[in-house]
C-alpha cells in the first residue's frame, strides 16, 4: 500500500479577484450592489458572475444593459398600479432569472456576524437620473409585490439588510435611455463607530447602447503584469464589451521565434487556463469571438512572461532503484507541480441553496509492476476536512468528485471509479468524507502504468463562512 498526501487550497474564497476592466454586463447573474468591509472601510462593488471564474468589479468599471428584450407591459392588476396605467410600456429585469437578460441583485454575504449592530447594514437608492422611472420591487409566493426601491415618490428609500443576505428584486425602467442610479450602504458597527460608502453611482443602459446597436470589442483580462514562476496557473478570459449573445470563441497562441498564430486545439470557451513553463516566456496570446465560421471581434495580443529560475538551483533529481522483478512494487505519484490544487472562488448555485466551486485533481500516477497482477484499488478521503487559518471548518464531505482515465497501457484493464457527488442533507451521498474510489484493476489485471484525474465539485452550505479554506486529500493505492 502507498500513500500520499495532496494539498487543496482556495476552495472558497471571501471574494473574488478583483477586475479593472471596462465592461458592459446585459446577460447572466451579477450581484449589482456588493457590500464590502475592508480594512475599516464600507464599501460598493459588482460581483461578475457572468465569467468564470468569478470577479468583483468598480461600480464605474461596468455598464448594465436592459436589453430591448425585457420589454413588457403594466399588467392590469390593481397590485401592480405603482408601475403606471395597465399596457404601458416598461422594461423589466425580472425578480426569477431569465437566461437572456440580466439578473442583478444584492448581496452581503461577504459580512460577518458580530460586526455591525443589529448584524444587519442599510441600502438606500439615493438618486436616480434617467429619462423615466426606476422601481425595484419583489413578490412573495403569492405574487403580492412588496417595493424596495421607487423613483418617482421621492428618495432616499433606505431598506435593512441583514448580513449573509443574497437577494433578487425585479427592477423596473418606465423609458428607454441611460440612466444613473446612486446607491448608498450605512451601517453601524458594534462599537458604535458610524460607517457609510456615500453615494455610489450605477450605469444602467434601457434598450440599445447607440443607434444600430454598435459593435462588439473583444479584450483579455488576467494575464499578470509581471512575471510568473514556472508552474504556475495562468488563467485568461475573454470579455466582450457590450456582452451580447454569441459565446462561443477560439483562442490562439504565438510562440518566441513563431511568425503565425495557431489555434490552440480544443480551447472554444470563453476561459483558458494552463501552466506557465519557460518554454512558453514570450508567448502571445488573441482570442476570437465567432459568429458561426465568421469572426466577430479579435483581441488584442496578450503577452506572457515566465521568470527563468535563479542562477545556481535546480528543480531536478535524480533517483536510482532497483526492483526485483519476480517481487515488483505498486507505486502512487503526483508531479511536484500538480501537489497543489487551487479551486476558483465559490459561485451561488442556480438553485440559490449551495456555495460550489468545480476544478480538477490534476493527474495521479499509478505504476504496477508486480507480475503476479494482483490487481489494484486507489480510494481518496478528506479525512480531516477543511479550516482557514483563524479556525473555521466544513467537513470533507462537501468536496466530491467524478474519476477518470487520462492513459493507461494496452490490456491494463482500469476502470474508473463512480462518481461520489458532495452531501447534502436528506441524500445518501458522503462526498469525499469517506473513503471514495478514483480507479481499480480487476484481478489479472492493471500490470503498467496508468493517469488518473477526475472533476472536483465543491457545494457547501449558504451559511458557511467566507473565508480561504485548507485541506488535505489522502490518495491511497492497494
Amino acid at each position: 500500500m502507498a500513500g500520499l498526501t495532496l494539498a487543496t487550497a482556495t476552495l472558497f474564497g471571501s471574494s473574488p479577484a478583483l477586475a479593472a476592466d471596462q465592461v458592459v454586463l446585459s446577460r447572466g447573474h451579477t450581484d449589482a450592489v456588493d457590500v464590502h468591509y475592508e480594512n475599516g472601510s464600507l464599501k460598493l462593488k459588482v460581483k461578475d458572475d457572468t465569467v468564470s471564474p468569478a470577479v468583483v468589479r468598480d461600480p464605474a468599471d461596468v455598464t448594465f444593459r436592459v436589453l430591448p428584450a425585457a420589454e413588457t407591459v403594466v399588467p392590469d392588476l390593481p397590485a401592480f398600479s405603482f408601475l403606471g396605467a395597465p399596457g404601458n410600456k416598461i422594461w423589466m429585469l425580472p425578480q426569477v432569472q431569465d437566461p437572456a437578460l440580466l439578473w442583478p441583485g444584492w448581496n452581503t454575504t461577504t459580512l460577518g456576524k458580530g460586526v455591525f449592530a443589529g448584524d444587519k447594514i442599510s441600502l438606500s437608492l439615493v438618486g436616480a437620473d434617467g429619462p423615466g422611472d426606476v422601481t425595484l420591487f419583489d413578490t412573495n409566493s403569492l405574487g403580492t409585490p412588496s417595493i424596495k426601491f421607487r423613483s418617482n415618490d421621492g428618495l432616499p428609500d433606505r431598506l435593512d439588510v441583514p448580513v449573509h443576505t443574497h437577494a433578487h428584486a425585479g427592477w423596473v425602467f418606465s423609458a428607454l435611455g441611460t440612466y444613473t442610479l446612486r446607491f448608498q450602504a450605512d451601517a453601524t458597527l458594534t462599537d458604535g463607530t458610524v460607517l457609510t460608502t456615500g453615494p455610489v453611482d450605477y450605469r444602467f443602459v434601457v434598450g440599445d447602447l447607440q443607434p444600430g446597436g454598435g459593435e462588439v470589442s473583444l479584450a483579455i483580462s488576467g494575464m499578470a503584469e509581471g512575471d510568473y514562476q514556472p508552474g504556475d496557473t495562468v488563467t485568461l478570459q475573454a470579455v466582450q464589451s457590450p456582452q451580447g449573445s454569441l459565446h462561443r470563441y477560439q483562442w490562439y497562441v504565438k510562440r518566441y521565434g513563431q511568425d503565425e498564430f495557431a489555434p490552440v486545439a480544443g480551447e472554444t470557451g470563453a476561459a483558458y487556463s494552463f501552466t506557465a513553463t519557460r518554454e512558453l516566456n514570450g508567448s502571445q496570446y488573441v482570442v476570437k469571438l465567432l459568429d458561426g465560421e465568421t469572426v466577430a471581434a479579435t483581441s488584442a495580443e496578450a503577452w506572457l512572461w515566465v521568470a527563468p529560475p535563479e542562477e545556481g538551483s535546480s528543480t531536478a533529481k535524480s533517483v536510482t532503484a532497483t526492483i526485483n522483478p519476480s517481487e515488483g512494487a505498486l507505486v502512487i505519484s503526483v508531479d511536484p507541480e500538480n501537489r497543489a490544487v487551487t479551486l476558483p472562488p465559490a459561485v451561488l448555485s442556480a438553485a440559490g441553496d449551495r456555495w460550489e466551486s468545480t476544478g480538477a485533481l490534476k493527474p495521479v500516477t499509478v505504476t504496477d509492476t508486480r507480475t503476479a497482477q494482483p490487481g489494484w484499488t486507489v480510494t481518496g478521503q478528506v479525512a480531516d476536512g477543511f479550516r482557514t487559518d483563524d479556525g473555521k471548518t466544513f467537513a470533507g464531505s462537501y468536496l466530491g468528485w467524478t474519476p477518470s482515465i487520462v492513459e493507461q497501457g494496452d490490456q491494463q484493464g482500469v476502470i474508473a471509479g463512480p462518481v461520489s457527488a458532495p452531501y447534502v442533507p436528506g441524500r445518501p451521498h458522503t462526498g469525499l468524507g469517506d473513503n471514495a474510489a478514483l480507479a481499480a484493476a480487476p484481478n489479472g489485471k492493471g500490470l503498467g502504468t496508468a493517469r488518473l484525474d477526475a472533476a472536483l465539485k465543491l457545494a457547501v452550505p449558504t451559511n458557511t463562512a467566507p473565508g480561504t479554506y485548507t485541506g488535505t486529500l489522502t490518495l491511497t493505492a492497494i
